[in-house]
């Protein structure tokens, strides 16, 4: 995992935070002075933070499990979809239905729902529906695409979720919390940092701040996600082994006994029954003879 460098989150303008009027005191740790109004994120704390944050993402990645990136922003969702989109992770980009976590059975129903028009598109039945029907339904899995699209395959409740700015995704935090659901999210000066588990101190307005942090979160899912690969494979691989020497032994062992079947002398052929028995006959008159 690459160490975060801290010249290129000044480049990125992640130290910029919110103006002074606006600060939220419980802030003030991850605080390193005020300029011209407008207060500035301490970098030192941040690069902890995000290595921090990484380890975490790059550990549920390696079990399995799946990080729900959540950005509604206009700055934050085009990023967050081209990055998240390549590690195969669920995202949100478009507006937070409500419910998503808290009422999960729900969401999963219209995912449900999704499935069952594109199987109806597949076998011919959308065909049979009239005009009215087929633009209707057209309709409704384009909604359905463009807010469930991305967690199609998040069949169960994400191991964590990502947040860019946890104002505007107030809903997304408040669900996760209630649910105990751990929330790593980028905090700017102006939010409250006791709602997340996972603090990142930045700037959660600039395009370049986004981009820079999700880009190393999502470097982090990715190394996590090939090392469950490698440890995968290798299992297999020594599960494999065995069977493979134990086939081996047997081969040789059969060998080892046709070795020894070849090179043992052949049995002399046994004498037949009646000519021992004359033989015998014989013998015991010659006896008698020679007493007379």
């Amino acid at each position: 995992m690459p160490r975060t460098n801290f010249e290129q989150l000044l480049e990125a303008g992640v130290h910029f935070g919110h103006l002074k009027r606006k600060w939220n005191p419980k802030m003030a740790p991850y605080i390193f002075m005020e300029k011209n109004g407008i207060h500035i994120i301490d970098l030192h704390k941040t690069i902890v933070k995000i290595d921090e944050a990484a380890s975490v993402l790059k550990q549920i990645a390696k079990s399995g499990r799946k990080v729900l990136f959540v950005a509604t922003k206009k700055q934050a969702k085009d990023i967050v979809a081209e990055n998240v989109a390549k590690t195969g992770m669920p995202y949100v980009t478009e507006r937070w239905p409500g419910g998503m976590l808290t009422n999960f059975p729900t969401i999963r129903k219209a995912v449900k729902k999704m499935g069952q028009i594109d199987r109806m598109s597949a076998d011919g039945t959308f065909n049979n529906l009239s005009k009215r029907e087929r633009l209707q339904i057209a309709r409704q899995r384009a909604k359905l695409e463009k807010n469930l699209g991305s967690i199609a395959d998040l069949s169960r409740l994400p191991a964590a979720i990502f947040v860019v700015d946890i104002q505007k995704e107030a809903n997304a935090v408040r669900e996760a919390n209630r649910l105990n659901i751990p929330v790593i999210a980028m905090v700017d000066t102006c939010c409250d940092p006791t709602l997340v588990d996972f603090v990142i101190p930045a700037n959660d307005d600039a395009t370049k701040s986004i981009a820079y942090i999700i880009e190393v979160m999502c470097s982090a899912v990715q190394e996590g996600t090939e090392e469950r690969k490698l440890e995968k494979d290798k299992e297999d691989k020594d599960s494999a082994k065995p069977d493979t020497e134990e086939a081996h032994e047997k081969n040789t062992r059969l060998r080892s006994r046709r070795t020894k079947k070849a090179e043992k002398p052949a049995a002399a052929p046994k004498e037949d029954a009646p000519a021992k028995e004359a033989e015998a006959e014989v013998k015991a008159e010659a006896e008698t003879k020679a007493e007379e």
